[in-house]
């Protein structure tokens, strides 16, 4: 049975790309009722929540509003500035929930000690608070909050959860998430950090899923056009052996190196599972692996075991490009980088696609030529119709 060509499976992932799930709202595009607008948001680093604001340094006021969705209908979301400590204890907290009557209110609470906690005066001034329900299933809390002059950089911890039994939330989950959920805020740049401080993690989140682009998702593609395409062209000699070879090399290296870095967060954020996009690069790591050993395994081109190596090869080979372009996908979906890195990488791979489908034609019609001149350039042996030892002979 032929093999399936590099253009067709071009094809086959960009149909897929184009069925991807699309980035989730982000804090600059999100519409609040009441014609509610603020000077800065930030997409906060764990649970998908935002924090939207408005800073007014003359009267030390903080104007916000943060959404995020509780783990049920029924749960709760809560914001909250910590004076004292970067954790939930001691944390003077705006808490969102659904009553028994499906209205939605907002109150304070204080946390002073983990437990069961009842709405609270808190060390702040709070007016205009109040919550709902957004169309999507996200809670906000709106408020005002008057803060100490000259606080403009806060300890913020935020949290969802499941339930509430009366006005007393439920506990939240513990998984990683949930832990991180912290950090601070610079109410006067903007700036928003997680609970590593400084954004290590997210760093290196971003490290981790470039190098995987680069290397699965780029150059072992453009490793498989080299190795099917430039051989045709007899200029190329053993060049595109020695380019494919590179290419493929470089982009395991590097796709390694993005694989160990996967598993050192992974390994950071027990409870945080993304299991498709884990099981897919272990997949691709393991195949990768036995590419790299095809190198080792490679028969002679007159072995009669040659033709076997080359539709395994060729068959873990397309396997890897398939797989390794979903998971950069899958990759994007967790990261939920700018709208632009999705629509550069999409760029990319449609210019992959379009170079093999221009050098599949050229190609083909490379080998036509080569086997209409090697037909019109043999000798015709036949000792019949006029013809002996293969010289043509008189008819009179």
């Amino acid at each position: 049975m032929a093999s399936p060509t590099l253009p067709s499976l071009v094809l086959l992932l960009l149909f897929f790309s184009a069925f991807a799930p699309a980035e989730s709202q982000t804090c600059s595009s999100r519409a609040f009722t009441k014609n509610r607008l603020y000077s800065t948001c930030a997409d906060l680093p764990h649970l998908s929540a935002q924090l939207h604001w408005t800073y007014d340094p003359s009267t030390s006021t903080l104007r916000l509003a943060f959404a995020a969705a509780p783990t049920k209908p029924s749960g709760w979301v809560a914001w909250a500035i910590n004076p004292r400590s970067t954790g939930m204890v001691g944390s003077q907290s705006l808490i969102a929930y659904r009553q028994s009557d499906g209205s939605v209110v907002a109150k304070t609470f204080n946390v002073s000690e983990y437990g069961p906690i009842r709405p609270s005066k808190i060390d702040y001034e709070v007016a205009n608070l109040e919550a709902e329900y957004a169309g999507d299933g996200v809670m906000v809390v709106y408020g005002e909050v008057r803060l100490p002059r000259g606080m403009t950089r806060v300890n913020q911890v935020w949290q969802v959860g499941a339930s509430v039994k009366g006005s007393s939330p439920d506990v939240h989950a513990f998984g990683k998430e949930n832990l991180e959920a912290k950090g601070t805020v610079d109410l006067l740049t903007g700036v928003a950090s997680g609970s590593d401080g400084g954004g290590g993690r997210i760093r290196k989140k971003n490290v981790h899923g470039v190098l995987n682009a680069v290397s699965w998702g780029i150059l072992l593609p453009l490793g498989a056009i080299v190795a099917r395409y430039l051989k045709t062209f007899n200029s190329a000699n053993n060049a595109w052996f020695y380019l494919h070879v590179s290419c493929q090399i470089i982009g395991y290296a590097v796709g390694v190196a993005g694989w160990a870095t996967g598993l050192s967060l992974g390994s950071k954020s027990k409870g945080v599972v993304y299991h498709t996009h884990r099981s897919i690069g272990i997949a691709l790591f393991s195949l990768g692996t036995i590419q790299v050993f095809a190198l080792l395994l490679r028969p002679r081109k007159e072995h009669k075991y040659r033709p076997y190596w080359k539709v395994y090869h060729q068959t873990v080979g397309y396997a890897v490009i398939i797989l390794s372009v979903v998971n950069v996908f899958k990759g994007l979906d967790i990261l939920k980088p700018d709208q632009k890195w999705r629509t550069g990488y999409i760029v990319v791979i449609s210019v992959l696609g379009a170079i093999a489908v221009a050098l599949e034609a050229i190609t083909l019609v490379i080998i036509l030529r080569r086997k209409k001149s090697t037909n019109a350039a043999k000798p015709y042996n036949g000792a019949s119709n006029g013809h002996e030892n293969g010289n043509q002979q008189s008819l009179v």
